[in-house]
């Protein structure tokens, strides 16, 4: 109960705001709190000083990154000030495995903090994270649905630019990032208009359905048959229809037999997912 209390007490802006400014009485002061003992929370935030680190255990870090999440659900938003200064210490670690833990669990604190603090203070790690290593990107890629949907809309439209480069990886052999990346977009289609999806989303598809590993090709496929449905039932009608013209001019009438073969499977899967009248579909 207490805990829920917690939760649902938001302090003013002002209050969330910090100030860099600070001198060491008044940086104190603000990583004081009354939800739990403040003797453990300074003994956790302890846990990212760099000698200790060295000289206790060099997975300190990585562990203080795992239970973060959980931390500041305990003390609630309103004390999100107490975490902020370790959350982006621990944002630049030196150690991948510390910055892809906290990608994996950054949209489970966005619901904790609520859209002002994530905005704020989560999407500009989100805009590191992005840029970093596969291994840390995979982890914003896999719960990238679950982070933009709890964007502005304005916000969330400036993402569809970066969406293009999870198409290029460190390794063009882990094919499993693509994967990834065509089942994100199927989500991500109820968060973008049609025409941001016939722009933005398209090319993209139509790139994962030539892509070099069936299991990418096979998702792509129903990630294509989505988009035809969801621009069909769009009150902007041309859209579909250009989309459907592109399919039969950039597979069907492909010279290469994998293109043509492309386009059969599509089809199946338009056909089976109901995502056209039969009348349009032929």
């Amino acid at each position: 109960q207490s805990m829920d209390s917690t939760l649902h007490y938001i302090h003013n802006d002002s209050d969330l705001s910090t100030n860099s400014s600070f001198s060491p009485e008044e940086e104190r002061k603000s990583k004081v709190q009354d939800v739990v003992p403040q003797a453990l929370l300074d003994q956790y935030l302890s846990m990212t000083d760099p000698s200790r680190a060295q000289t206790v255990d060099t997975e300190i870090a990585k562990h203080c990154a795992y239970s973060l999440p959980g931390v500041a659900l305990t003390l609630g938003r309103q004390n999100w000030h107490c975490l902020k200064d370790t959350y982006e210490t621990l944002a630049s670690d030196m150690q991948w495995k510390v910055r892809r833990t906290l990608a994996f669990s950054i949209h489970e604190l966005a619901v904790i903090l609520g859209d002002q603090l994530t905005a704020g203070d989560l999407v500009p790690v989100f805009n590191g994270f992005l840029k970093d290593l596969d291994e840390v990107r995979i982890g914003v890629l896999k719960h990238l649905h679950d982070f933009l949907k709890l964007l502005h809309v304005d916000k969330r439209r400036e993402y569809l630019y970066q969406l293009q480069e999870f198409l290029v990886t460190d390794n063009s052999r882990n094919w499993r990032f693509r994967a990834e990346l065509a089942e994100q977009l199927i989500l991500l289609l109820d968060l973008y208009s049609a025409r941001d999806i016939y722009d933005y989303l398209r090319p993209i598809a139509f790139s994962l359905c030539a892509d070099k590993v069936s299991s990418v090709r096979w998702i792509s496929y129903k990630l294509v048959s989505e988009m035809v449905k969801k621009l069909y039932m769009a009150s902007t009608s041309t859209f579909v229809v250009d989309l459907m013209n592109e399919l039969v001019e950039k597979f069907c009438r492909c010279h290469k037999w994998s293109g043509r073969q492309t386009f059969v499977f599509i089809c199946q899967t338009i056909s089976e997912d109901d995502c056209l009248p039969m009348d349009q579909f032929a």
